[in-house]
């Protein structure tokens, strides 16, 4: 993760984008990018989401997406010090605490809060 986090980083520096990086204008592109990954996905019923993967035009764009969503996020990460991977395992841990396996139907609750 942090070899992408300096690529990042060096590419925005050698564009002078280093004064529109900060964590609002981040948090807003980072909220876009998700938007549009959503919007490929907004009318589909259930199943043609699942296969979604299959067209590969589709397919190119929903990994495009992916990609710009990760960007942004790694990028908003650097730029406040956040370490993505310790922030991720720490969150794993307050949910495993959260909502902790009572049985056969837990495995289908979900939750990122």
């Amino acid at each position: 993760m942090y070899l992408l986090q300096r690529r990042l980083a060096d590419f925005a520096a050698a564009r002078g984008w280093g004064p529109y990086h900060t964590p609002k204008n981040l948090a807003a592109a980072l909220s876009v990018e998700a938007s549009e990954l959503v919007e490929i996905f907004q009318w589909l019923t259930p199943e043609e989401s699942a296969e979604v993967m299959a067209d590969p035009e589709t397919a190119h764009r929903v990994s495009d997406e992916v990609a710009d969503v990760l960007a942004y996020l790694l990028q908003f990460c650097e730029v406040l010090g956040v370490d993505v991977l310790d922030a991720l395992a720490a969150k794993m841990d307050r949910n495993a605490q959260r909502f902790p396996v009572r049985g056969p139907s837990a495995s289908h609750r979900h939750s990122s809060e």
